[in-house]
């Protein structure tokens, strides 16, 4: 393992991109529970990599879930439906993760769903660069469904009463304290245990940053 400074786990990973050499768009998973930290993660590479020259395409599994009405049918706190029913994983491969791959033909959409709204979306189909990069967060991104559509797995790591703590904090505003941590403790932090348990995700991860400190975080590198 290695702990250093956040610039320094963000230049490993860009090195790590850097090294990939695919002849298609480079797809990099950035996967963690919620509130580990991936987006913000996510989004720093994104900007180390768009300075580096490379066409990044920015993307998230919130951009494919399924409309609310359709994402809860075993209830809103369970575990179980998080893990098996929130996301659009057919469409994610369809219009995204399939045409980056090897033999698509790079035509893709970055979103079907806009969480916002609360609708679907359907945004212009765009042409990538062959060496451009995807970079997508989110939670679940090792399950069987996505595993082999990845050309760079990062696992985001944090302690789960960090979890909960980062979202009280970042959610507050819209949501009681008793509220999320209900959310956290019956729903997100129960799908991770069976996520964990079936797929064991950290064991596809190429990179390992363990986050509880985002600014001296530790990182391994794993050979798969």
């Amino acid at each position: 393992m290695d702990q250093g400074t956040r610039n320094e786990v963000l230049g490993r990973l860009a090195e790590a991109v850097g090294s990939i050499t695919v002849a298609h768009p480079t797809r990099v998973a950035v996967d963690g529970p919620p509130a580990a930290g991936k987006t913000t993660l996510a989004d720093e590479l994104a900007v180390i990599l768009r300075d580096q020259g490379r066409d990044v395409i920015r993307a998230s599994i919130d951009d494919f879930l399924f409309p609310r009405a359709q994402r809860y049918p075993r209830g809103e706190y369970s575990a179980e439906g998080c893990y098996f029913d929130a996301h659009d994983y057919d469409a994610l491969n369809r219009v995204l993760l399939d045409p980056l791959g090897p033999g698509g033909d790079r035509r893709f959409q970055h979103a079907v769903y806009d969480r916002t709204a609360d609708a679907a979306l359907s945004p212009p189909v765009t042409t990538a660069a062959v060496d451009a990069v995807l970079v997508f967060d989110g939670v679940f991104l090792m399950r069987p469904e996505l595993i082999d559509r990845w050309d760079l797995r990062v696992f985001v790591s944090t302690a789960p009463e960090k979890t909960v703590d980062r979202a009280v904090t970042r959610e507050r505003r819209a949501s009681s304290r008793a509220e999320i941590e209900r959310r956290w403790r019956e729903r997100y932090l129960p799908s991770q245990q069976l996520y964990f348990a079936t797929v064991r995700p950290t064991d596809h991860a190429d990179i390992v940053v363990h986050n509880d400190e985002p600014q001296r975080p530790i990182w391994e590198t794993r050979r798969r």
